[in-house]
């Protein structure tokens, strides 16, 4: 979830919401939690590890994941240190999924010039893996300043933090998640969802030929998805919420105005959206995690900032009728 906040919603209900959406998900036996981070008004969570932290407080299982940890923008000793924290507090289910953002509002915030976006990011994540291996760290680069045999603490309880790469579909980030052995999300929101099949494929060959062991190799994706009782009931409910968003970042972005013609082409079996209902949701997946040989599927909720009553409705389907089914059919 990105923590989007609906009409008539405050920062404050929101945030309560929250925990609770990730306490069910965890009760129902959903795998993974992730959490966006923005600074914008449409969204309530600037910082993923204080949500993830408080949850860690209500949940036994589930993995604690940022969706994503904009790295460019942040500092990767503090990233590094409240992760590790969050881990203890977790016992061992914390996890990073780094990323550039879709939005550049941090870069002004956090003092950042936007000429540097691809760079920064480089160097982030270098030190990043660097401090994730080593204790203490000797460090220099061109943004932060030197670490000289310096203890980054607390460690986390092995010693070590999965971190994801989060991509939009740039071939060159595709090859840098190979190229460092690192696990690949990539992010499908609209189109048809099989022209991303070449960068799985590029990502295995990439992967394989820096020699990485395959049976380590993790690939995901991120989609909008939203789960009802019935097809069409469920269409009429989230068009709204969705739209509204939709219209909101296409005003902003030059596109033009989302229609419902377009929500129900990419509702369709060839579309990038999971809106319906549970047998419809599973069947898509299948069919993308047969296609592109994921490990992961995540399920991107909350856009629009729909009613809470509903949301804990579209998680409770999720983990009852479309997990059990997909699990399945892959026998996991």
């Amino acid at each position: 979830m990105f923590g989007d906040v609906g009409p008539g919603q405050t920062a404050h209900q929101r945030v309560k919401e929250l925990i609770a959406e990730i306490r069910l998900a965890d009760e129902l036996g959903i795998d993974v939690f992730g959490i966006g981070e923005h600074h914008r008004s449409d969204y309530v969570v600037s910082s993923p590890q204080m949500i993830l932290a408080a949850a860690a407080t209500v949940t036994k299982n589930i993995k604690l994941s940022s969706a994503v940890t904009v790295l460019s923008s942040a500092d990767p000793v503090k990233i590094y240190q409240d992760f590790a924290t969050l881990d203890l507090l977790s016992d061992g289910r914390a996890e990073i999924t780094a990323g550039r953002g879709s939005f550049i509002e941090s870069f002004p915030l956090f003092g950042y010039d936007l000429k540097d976006y691809n760079a920064l990011f480089q160097e982030k994540l270098e030190l990043l893996l660097k401090i994730d291996e080593v204790n203490p760290i000797t460090w220099s680069g061109k943004f932060r300043a030197s670490l000289k045999d310096q203890q980054v603490l607390p460690r986390a309880v092995n010693n070590k933090l999965p971190v994801w790469i989060a991509v939009g579909g740039t071939p060159e980030s595709v090859q840098r998640a190979a190229t460092l052995g690192l696990p690949l999300v990539i992010a499908i929101l609209g189109g048809d969802p099989k022209q991303f099949a070449p960068y799985f494929q590029f990502y295995r060959e990439e992967y394989e030929r820096k020699n990485h062991p395959l049976d380590k190799m993790q690939t995901g994706l991120h989609s909008h998805v939203f789960v009802g009782d019935s097809d069409s009931g469920v269409s009429d409910f989230y068009f709204p919420y969705y739209s509204a968003q939709m219209k909101k970042l296409g005003k902003e972005r030059g596109w033009p105005p989302y229609t419902r013609e377009q929500f129900e082409l990419s509702r369709s079996k060839d579309g990038a959206l999971f809106v319906g209902d549970p047998q419809a949701v599973s069947e898509k997946i299948i069919q993308l995690v047969e296609l592109f040989g994921l490990t992961r599927f995540v399920a991107h909720m909350d856009v629009g900032g729909p009613p809470h009553k509903e949301l804990m409705c579209s998680i409770e389907l999720f983990a009852t009728k479309v997990a059990p089914v997909v699990r399945k059919a892959f026998k996991k």
